[in-house]
């Protein structure tokens, strides 16, 4: 049996799929969304059987999904919502044909592999919170049977395991025709611990479900032959306690098998035939059947007929082959033993259909060295065709400019090419097999070009804080008690002017005591209004008067600005979004005249999209944020912040491309001098501004490959 591992992986992407969708959350995300979690993990074993037992932080509603795979000998088990709680991803065991335990954690879900050394069958049953795994012992295969006729998974049930062989049956039989032409037998089973045996009889694939029944309904011969597959027709009917199906494909083939939980399928695809290949088929390098020589001082020449009537292949050999030899091969392949003695005798072959050449090497480069010359001088010989190319989705002149290319080698040296820009074709002139060339490269490259959105979201976002506090102090005396024939004298701060504030006044004229401030330092009105808080005290005889004005200013502003530019772009094309203003300004020129220029301040988002062969999209990113600030004596400023650089990126995920944190702190303290330091009453003297700000700034971008279902919408 031959088993690609490449449809193992397939078999189990598409259970995976089924059961849940992919992870993209981080490891707290997946335990949190986990209702479950595998705590422990033992294996025991019971004479032949082996168990397995996992404790989980629950019970389980019911037994785990499984599928298993026969080359690699592997069972797998999914836990739906359910964590890895153990700690560890591998576990050795080695513990009869159980060598390993994978546990890996994918979303919120858990895959429990088994890796045996060869294919048992085995039984899940729940224990409360145990879920324990029982595998039997197979059956050991006859002495005298091949290792072609050896079954995909052969299950003896052991007389534990006896009440689950109890009415298994074939519930659905199905073909359909794969991606690649293959053809694709899908057998829906009653219970996946079916044992299925595959083998090949002749030209034949027969396959055998052991203990199986078969519907009425589905006892037919279906012919399959306009799917246009290798297989023409197979043939389902009962054999015994058994349900045998018999595949008839033509041609060269080979088949892969593996099964997902209770569904089988095999897959047969063809093989493209190589003329130069001894063994048509197979995945290994020697594939023939096996013989054995033993010769003491041979001919050379009498081996290669001894594999010639081994084979049924003619073998021509050259005149110059000569020689002897001494070998002795037991259970080679025959193609293996030729190259072993072509090697030793520094002989080469080719083979052309069922004839093989056999010569040294010098003298085989020898004589494909004039053929080839023979060819090219045919080629410089050959009549030249003209044909027309139809470009649908390039520009004809770029493919004309690369045909015209010196270094090109598309064309041969008597060709020649013309366009016709206004058609969008390239018309061509050669020898019929460097136009079949040309016909081949323009059919791989003009293909539809597949496009991206590009989601921007720029966010400004602003906190800041403030705060002031200031006092207003005076002190009025009415009358003259100091002195100073008719007047008014200030107790504190006399040598003051007036500044205007006084006690009661809406204006800056006195409107009934002539008085000075003594002391002025309100709180600045630069980051607000502030809020002013006034007392005034005076003596019964309201001829002295103490006003006090506190002034105070607290500010907490927080902002954020989000711009979300969006362009839709092909593959591989720059594409540019602007919005916002242009400013004017003069400029002068040399002969001294102005002239009026423009400046832009814009939102600009420049981006080229490279999509990746695994659906990764690279992105050349260019983001510009202006906007007009200060005016200046020679115009207006302009704020800008810009971003360029280039990031990987996953299809529809988010990256942050740039970020701008600003911080500004600031305190100010205006204070009389001396008495403003004074312990609490300076405070009278002083005036105090504090302010904080904060700004930052982030750019994410987001690009997803468009469908036919996804707009700009």
């Amino acid at each position: 049996m031959k088993f690609n591992t490449r449809f193992l992986l397939v078999a189990a992407g598409l259970l995976m799929a089924q059961v849940g969708p992919p992870a993209y959350a981080q490891a707290s995300t997946q335990e949190a969304m986990a209702a479950n979690s595998i705590e422990q993990l033992d294996v025991s074993r019971q004479g032949a059987n082996i168990y397995v037992k996992l404790r989980l932080k629950s019970a389980p509603a019911q037994p785990p999904a499984s599928f298993s795979v026969a080359n690699p000998a592997r069972i797998a088990f999914d836990f739906p919502a359910t964590a890895n709680g153990l700690g560890r991803s591998v576990q050795n065991i080695d513990e009869g044909d159980l060598r390993s335990a994978n546990i890996v954690q994918v979303g919120d879900r858990t895959r429990l592999v088994l890796n045996l050394v060869k294919m048992a069958p085995y039984d899940t049953t729940i224990e409360g919170e145990n879920v324990v795994i029982a595998l039997s012992p197979v059956r050991r295969e006859p002495a005298d049977m091949r290792p072609n006729d050896r079954p995909f998974a052969s299950f003896a049930e052991s007389p534990q395991a006896a009440p689950a062989t109890q009415g298994k049956s074939v519930r659905d039989i199905n073909f359909r025709r794969g991606v690649d032409g293959e053809g694709r037998i899908l057998v829906e089973l009653s219970n996946p611990d079916t044992g299925i045996d595959i083998r090949q009889q002749g030209g034949n694939l027969v396959v055998d479900f052991l203990k199986a029944s078969l519907p009425d309904n589905l006892r037919r011969k279906s012919d399959v032959t306009d799917f246009a597959t290798p297989v023409t027709e197979f043939v389902a009917q009962p054999q015994g306690s058994n349900t045998r199906l018999v595949i008839k494909p033509n041609g060269l083939w080979e088949h892969n098998a593996y099964q997902s939980d209770n569904q089988f399928v095999l897959e047969i695809k063809r093989v493209i035939e190589d003329p130069k290949k001894l063994i048509q088929g197979g995945h290994g390098k020697y594939q023939g059947d096996k013989l054995s020589l033993n010769f003491q001082n041979i001919d050379v020449r009498s081996v290669l007929q001894v594999i010639a009537d081994f084979t049924n292949f003619n073998i021509i050999t050259s005149d110059t082959v000569q020689g002897s030899l001494t070998l002795r091969l037991k259970d080679v392949p025959w193609d293996q033993a030729l190259d072993i003695i072509l090697q030793a005798k520094g002989l080469d072959k080719r083979k052309h259909g069922n004839v093989i050449w056999i010569a040294p090497r010098d003298e085989l480069a020898a004589r494909e060295k004039l053929e080839l010359e023979a060819l090219a001088q045919i080629g410089d010989l050959e009549p030249l065709k003209t044909e027309s190319f139809q470009v649908n989705y390039h520009k004809a002149k770029e493919i004309f400019d690369f045909l015209k290319d010196k270094d090109q080698t598309v064309l041969s040296k008597r060709g020649s090419v013309i366009v016709d820009e206004r058609s969008n074709k390239v018309f061509v002139t050669d020898v019929g097999s460097r136009l079949e060339d040309l016909r081949r490269l323009i059919q791989e490259i003009d293909i539809p070009p597949r496009q991206v959105l590009i989601e921007a979201r720029i966010v400004e976002a602003d906190k800041g804080f403030a705060q002031d506090l200031g006092v207003r102090l005076g002190i009025h005396n009415r009358g003259d008690p100091w002195g100073g024939p008719g007047g008014s004298r200030t107790i504190i701060g006399g040598g003051l002017a007036d500044t205007g504030f006084h006690t009661g006044q809406v204006t800056d004229s006195p409107s009934f005591i002539n008085d000075s401030t003594s002391v002025n330092m309100p709180a600045s009105p630069s980051t607000g209004t502030p809020a002013q808080l006034s007392m005034i005290l005076f003596n019964s005889a309201a001829t002295r008067f103490l006003n006090l004005e506190l002034s105070a200013l607290e500010v907490d502003n927080r902002g954020r600005v989000v711009s979300s530019p969006r362009v839709l772009t092909a593959n591989q094309v720059e594409a540019l979004m602007e919005q916002g203003t242009e400013i004017p300004y003069q400029s002068a020129t040399s002969s001294g005249a102005t002239s009026v220029e423009f400046r832009k301040a814009v939102l600009s988002l420049k981006v080229r999209p490279n999509i990746t062969p695994d659906g990764r999209v690279q992105l050349f990113v260019d983001v510009n944020k202006d906007k007009p600030g200060a005016t200046v004596p020679g115009g207006v400023a302009i704020d800008t912040k810009h971003v360029r650089t280039e990031v990987m990126v996953e299809n529809g995920g988010t990256v942050v491309i740039g970020g701008v944190y600003e911080e500004e702190e600031s305190n100010q303290v205006d204070r009389v001098p001396v008495l403003g330091e004074l312990p609490v009453v300076g405070a009278l003297f002083r005036s105090t501004q504090r302010v904080s700000n904060r700004k930052e700034l982030l750019v994410f971008i987001t690009p997803r490959i468009v469908t036919q279902a996804l707009s700009l919408r």
